[in-house]
Order: C-alpha cells, then sequence, then structure tokens
C-alpha cells in the first residue's frame, strides 16, 4: 500500500544529517557539559556551538538562548516565570482565542492559582487577530501579550511584527514594561524569524517540527527579561532551567536550524506551489471550504472544513488508503469535540465536525498530493451517504 504523511504540522522525522550528526554524542562524545574534564568540555563546546547556531537564526545572543524540552516546556517557563519574577497582584496577561494549548492551559493556570488575569482577543473569519484590538485591551496591569505567528490548525499567520511595533510604541510611555512573547513553532522554519524585527521578548519553538527530534525545544528571553525558573536543581542553561543537558538532541536542534537556514527560500517556494496544487484539487469537491487567511498563511498548512462528515472517520478511511492527515476535532469520552479555533473564527460546530487539515513536509511530492486529492473525494461521498439525514 502507497504511503503518504501529511501531518508535519504535528511531527516530522528526524532528517538523515541531523541524525548523522547527533549520533557520536551518545556513545563517542558522551560527556556531562558541567564536568571540566575532556570529555564535559568537548560537551559544553558542542552545546555552545547550537547555541550561536540558534542565536544566528534569531538574530540575537547566544546567552539569550534556552534550551528546554519542548515549546511547551518554554512556553510554561516564558508565562510563569515572567508572572512569578514580577511578583505583582493579579498580572494581566493577554493571549489570543487561537492559542496552542500550552498557553491557554498556562494562563488558565495562573488564573487558578489568582496570579493573573487573561483577556482572550478576539479574531475575525480568518484566524486573524486585529492590533487595534490589542491597543484596547493593555491595561496599567498588563505584563504581557502572547499571540502565535502561525495557526498550528488553519495555517494563518499573525501580524506579530506589528503587534510588536505597537507595544514598543506603548512601552515608551509606561513604568511597567509589556512584555511579548510568541509561539514560533509552526513559523520557524518558514518565516523571518528575527527577533529585533519581530519585536519580541520571548519566543518558543519545539525541534521535532523542523526535522530535530522530539524531546528538544528553545525559549528565546531577551536580556532584561525577568524570569524566574520553574525547574530547580544546578546551575544549568544560565541558572535558569536546571538538569544535565541534552546533548546529542541539542546538537541536533543545532543542525535542523542550519539546514532550515541553508534551504528556506526553495522549501517554502516548493511547498507553496504544492499547497496551492493541494487547496485547488480539495475545493473541487462539493460542500468543502478552506479555513485559515487564503494568502497570509504558513506554506505547510492546507486546512478545510466539510460539510456532512466528521473529520475523525475521513482521517480513520485516508489512513486505510496510507494517508496521514489530522483533524482539529479531538474525541473526548465518546463525544466529537469542535476545534476551539474554529469556534473562534465563528465556523459552525457542525461544519467544524468536519474539519481536515493536510501538512507538508520538505520532502513531500507532487506525486503524493495527486495520490491523496484522487482518493479522498470517494471517502467523503461514502461517508455522507452513511450519515443521518439532516447532517
Amino acid at each position: 500500500m502507497k504511503k503518504v504523511y501529511l501531518d508535519n504540522a504535528a511531527t516530522t522525522p528526524v532528517d538523515p544529517e541531523v541524525f548523522k550528526a547527533m549520533k557520536p554524542y551518545y556513545s563517542l562524545k558522551f560527556g556531562n557539559a558541567s564536568e571540566p574534564h575532556f570529555w564535559g568540555q568537548e560537551a559544553r563546546k558542542a552545546i555552545d556551538q547550537a547555541r550561536d547556531q540558534v542565536a544566528r537564526f534569531l538574530g540575537c545572543k547566544s546567552g539569550e538562548i534556552i534550551f528546554t524540552s519542548c515549546a511547551t516546556e518554554s512556553i510554561n517557563l516564558a508565562h510563569k516565570g515572567l508572572v512569578e519574577a514580577l511578583s505583582r497582584p493579579k498580572a494581566h496577561i493577554i493571549i489570543s482565542s487561537v492559542e496552542h494549548k500550552a498557553v491557554l492551559e498556562t494562563c488558565k493556570h495562573l488564573e487558578k492559582l489568582g496570579m493573573a488575569k487573561v483577556t482572550y482577543l478576539p479574531v475575525d473569519k480568518y484566524g486573524l487577530v486585529k492590533v487595534a484590538d490589542v491597543e484596547k485591551v493593555i491595561k496599567p496591569e498588563t505584563v504581557l501579550v502572547s499571540v502565535m505567528y502561525a495557526n498550528n490548525e488553519v495555517g494563518t499567520i499573525e501580524p506579530i511584527e506589528e503587534i510588536g511595533g505597537l507595544i514598543k510604541k506603548i512601552n515608551k510611555t509606561r513604568r511597567q514594561k509589556v512584555f511579548f512573547h510568541t509561539d514560533a513553532t509552526q513559523g520557524i522554519q518558514y518565516l523571518d524569524c528575527y527577533v529585533d524585527k519581530l519585536g519580541v521578548d520571548l519566543l518558543s519553538f519545539s525541534g521535532h517540527k523542523i526535522y530535530a527530534p522530539k524531546g528538544i525545544g528553545v525559549l528565546y528571553l531577551r536580556k532584561g527579561t525577568p524570569l524566574i525558573r520553574q525547574q530547580d536543581g544546578g546551575w544549568q542553561e544560565y541558572r535558569l532551567r536546571a538538569g544535565t543537558e541534552n546533548v546529542p538532541y541539542i546538537v541536533g536542534l543545532g543542525k535542523a536550524i542550519e539546514l532550515v537556514v541553508k534551504n528556506q527560500k526553495l522549501v517554502v517556494k516548493r511547498l507553496s506551489d504544492l499547497r496551492d496544487k493541494l487547496v485547488k484539487e480539495v475545493l473541487q469537491i462539493p460542500g468543502t471550504k478552506l479555513t485559515g487567511h487564503p494568502t497570509q498563511k504558513a506554506p505547510h498548512i492546507a486546512s478545510f472544513v466539510v460539510k456532512g462528515v466528521e473529520g475523525e472517520a475521513v482521517l480513520l478511511h485516508l489512513s486505510d488508503k496510507g494517508i496521514a492527515a489530522s483533524s482539529g476535532s479531538a474525541c473526548t469520552s465518546g463525544l466529537l469535540k469542535p476545534s476551539h479555533v474554529l469556534t473562534a473564527m465563528g465556523i459552525p460546530v457542525h461544519l467544524s465536525h468536519g474539519s481536515l487539515r493536510f501538512s507538508l513536509s520538505k520532502s513531500t511530492t507532487e506525486q503524493e498530493i495527486d495520490y491523496a486529492v484522487k482518493v479522498l473525494p470517494a471517502i467523503i461521498k461514502k461517508l455522507r451517504k452513511m450519515a443521518p439525514k439532516g447532517v
């Protein structure tokens, strides 16, 4: 059976060059980077090199890069660490209503503890935050604005640079600075991530979305941004993230970033063309609708709602044909829960249950897209026949 993996927004395979770079640090160069002997310093040198690679990519200082286990940990460290460091009663946080669960749940936790008050920004029908809406809700107590760079479900690219410019302007007249964070996980290999251009103080991402292994992430922390570490122990990562460094994975992330820099322009162009082809073909199926912004969108994501079917059922049938995709709906306790992203965009529940996301990789081929769009219409037709009347 032909196999086509179109769920790269969920995770990507480790690039062979990344794996090759990692291998020596499992056995030959296995030292603990905190030790002063040769083996330890060999590991330290590798970490420093990877830190420099990430810093050059983001246009920042190497001392502003904190290695974590994933973007979720980076987000927790950024939000909880900042609020705790400022230790202000009822600090005010502003986030978009379409954030990843890592941001949403972290902010809910802070609210539950009585440490913060959270404002959830609305989005338009494309999932876009309006810069004017950010300005409206900033208060004297506001300490943090957190808006994702590219949405993981629909791919919409948020106006991060414009929001960053607004916050910089506002901060000129304030005693308490408003700090700005972006979850760049879905944009890191496709978009301009220079932190000064974006105007961010904190930026997070994961390695496993850019062909590095699962279990490694990054938090960019602008110098002077207050932060209390959330993981106590040793003095690793500038005393902000205790624990023996995962040297092989850090090396892998550095190599993955190097490959992003090398291939970004070509990959973006090729994936944009393949995505547009996929979108055009899927929209030929009656009752399908593109979700997210039609043009201001990450090049690897094509998302739809399909009338008259359940997204989970489509995924199972696609899997039977060897195709991996995803849905914004999640099966919980036997009930299909609609995507919070699609709900925020104003898509009715009966349509959001039919959500479908294809996400491409740098190795996706035109033949794989052709195969996916060839089998999809028959699956949708079959499931519509099986659906109860009136659905």
